[in-house]
């Protein structure tokens, strides 16, 4: 008996109707050959399984305890069935991802050698784009999905908060402002700034931030990542605000200085982005919470950290 069959009786019981149940069949059959399945069942079971002289149509009692236990089977089954599915794509599965620049190649690092120390079947692959590539790709579906700077809402995106990045002033070491514990924004007026190219989304949030603040600054360079924003502080001895986490490895190098805002505060909000018609596989929805469980613990341990440093800052004044 083929489970196809038991499958057709079931939906012709859920229904109540052979042209119902003819049409849910994936690829649809004819009312016709649903009608046939029913008859070669009863045929093997020597009993009437449905009442055809009623509208809708009815089960017999036999054919009703038949329905149940077919039921149970056709439901195992399916399950069975998809859970070997599940499976056979975590075997191969391999998550595309595209990420901002400034993401962090080392802390990106750590996220998927985690994943792949737990989900050995799958792994997880990372380009660095710009934030506008970024999002065409995911909206093109050529990645799983995105890690972009200052989402912007979207109908047809899904835009998770991810974490929140402290921006701070970086500058050189012999820069007069690197004295100072902590900057007050008055203070950039008129310094040479290095921003960002003004296509980036994070020149415009910059911008109105320095605007709403009554800030004006002299903008020289312009460019179109942050690693190149810090390598020309390093060599024209301009300042720059930028994620503080992005200027560790130079702080510890002593070639550049961070330091926190004294007077307001300004963060970077980093978030996780998918198509919303999409919805993501097993492997990418683990992954997408591996970097949610983190990115919480991470904001809290920053914000701690600016605390910190304020608290520190007006204790020295």
């Amino acid at each position: 008996m083929q489970f196809e069959a038991l499958q057709v009786f079931c939906d012709i019981a859920r229904c109540r109707s052979f042209s119902q149940a003819a049409a849910a069949q994936q690829p649809p059959l004819t009312q016709s050959a649903v009608s046939q399945i029913v008859h070669q069942l009863e045929k093997r079971l020597g009993v009437q399984l449905i009442n055809r002289s009623t509208r809708p149509l009815q089960l017999t009692p036999l054919g009703q305890a038949y329905y149940q236990g077919c039921k149970e089977l056709v439901e195992r089954y399916l399950e069975l069935e998809a859970s070997i599915k599940r499976g056979r794509s975590q075997l191969t599965a391999t998550v595309q991802a595209a990420a901002i620049y400034s993401v962090g190649l080392g802390d990106m690092n750590q996220y998927i050698e985690r994943f792949n120390g737990e989900q050995s079947f799958a792994r997880v692959q990372v380009e660095y784009l710009h934030s506008n590539r970024v999002v065409e790709k995911v909206r093109d579906g050529s990645v799983d999905l995105g890690l972009v700077s200052f989402p912007r809402k979207s109908r047809d995106l899904v835009v998770l908060p991810w974490r929140e990045e402290e921006m701070v002033l970086a500058c050189r070491p012999s820069h007069p402002l690197a004295r100072q514990a902590s900057i007050r924004l008055a203070q950039l007026n008129g310094e040479k700034y290095i921003a960002f190219d003004k296509d980036l989304g994070i020149r415009r949030q910059v911008d109105r931030f320095l605007r709403q603040q009554g800030v004006a600054v002299e903008v020289g360079l312009e460019f179109d990542s942050i690693e190149n924003i810090k390598k020309g502080i390093e060599e024209t001895g301009g300042v720059a605000l930028l994620p503080e986490p992005t200027l560790r490895q130079e702080v510890e190098a002593g070639l550049l200085v961070a330091r926190p805002l004294a007077d307001c505060r300004f963060v970077r909000p980093l978030a996780i982005i998918y198509r919303r018609q999409n919805r993501p596989s097993p492997a990418a929805q683990r992954f997408i919470d591996l970097l949610l469980e983190n990115g919480s613990s991470d904001t809290r341990h920053q914000r701690n950290g600016t605390v910190h440093d304020r608290n520190a800052a007006r204790k020295k004044k």
